[in-house]
């Protein structure tokens, strides 16, 4: 038999029906574990995008807008032909529509967060990091989607990967990795900015050098010295890096231990840093 305390929608009621319904008589129910509550809440951030549509703009037109952009301005000078120039481009242009399309992880947090709706987040019998977790879980659907378009795109004008399907398919699911770790600084500003409009600000004032001072669109070997060492050292670029090699068949060790280590320093520092902001707005 169902009791009111399994049949409550948590996510709907406020925390004085939730105490109501807790302390009722009869057995509770179990908590919910916490890879249960953040698919949850990764299953509410797909229903609002259900909801308002509109969101999926910047991971449908952005990509096609930026490879058709780049390829046909840039590939004639670059590379002799705009099909030469998307063999080296595309791995590239994929990882900075991705990146590019990370910082809406904050907006849509800091939105929350202004709306009250976190405050009631708080008040559930659930892990605390749920929330937040549940965010970027829904966020990688539509880095997916974002990721399939590019290179659908990129088949289309003649981009051929050496590394086959095999090689296209793990180039994606490391870029996601990547993404999903990235998108935890976008999260920390979220708590720490006060506005939609300030998150944004911030997050394009580090991502634009992030992308275009990176090994994107040209070999850094013809860049000064002073530029190469930053770009070497950009994360971006290790991204970039590993991606045409898992493209091209050619995969080095070294690189994709670079995007791992980053990935785990982006975890490492940002996550608890984030997860200390949300409780100090209880």
């Amino acid at each position: 038999m169902t009791t009111s305390a399994e049949r409550i929608d948590y996510a709907a009621a406020t925390p004085k029906v939730i105490a109501d319904v807790l302390n009722a008589p009869g057995p509770r129910p179990s908590r919910a574990s916490s890879v249960s509550t953040s698919l949850t809440f990764g299953h509410r951030a797909l229903l609002k995008i259900k909801h308002v549509p509109e969101q999926l703009f910047d991971v449908t037109m952005f990509p096609i807008m930026f490879i058709l952009m780049f390829t046909y301005l840039f590939g004639g000078a670059l590379a002799g032909s705009p099909r030469e120039y998307v063999q080296f481009l595309l791995p590239g242009i994929l990882v900075q529509t991705v990146v590019m399309i990370t910082m809406y992880t904050g907006l849509t947090i800091n939105k929350d967060i202004e709306k009250g709706v976190f405050d009631r987040f708080r008040s559930l019998p659930i892990w605390r990091p749920s929330p937040l977790v549940g965010a970027l879980l829904g966020d990688v659907v539509r880095y997916t989607l974002a990721s399939i378009i590019v290179m659908l795109v990129g088949m289309a004008i003649g981009f051929r990967p050496s590394g086959g399907i095999i090689g296209v398919t793990l180039s994606i699911v490391l870029l996601l990795a990547f993404s999903f770790s990235l998108s935890w600084i976008w999260t920390m500003l979220a708590m720490l900015l006060r506005t939609e409009q300030a998150v944004m600000g911030v997050s394009m004032f580090i991502l634009f050098p992030l992308t275009f001072a990176s090994n994107i669109f040209v070999d850094p070997a013809t860049m000064p010295g002073w530029l190469q060492a930053f770009v070497n050292a950009n994360p971006i670029s290790h991204l970039v890096t590993a991606i045409r090699g898992l493209m091209g068949g050619s995969l080095e060790f070294a690189d994709l231990a670079a995007v791992g280590i980053w990935c785990a320093v982006f975890i490492a520092i940002f996550g608890p840093l984030s997860m200390r902001l949300y409780n100090r707005k209880s």
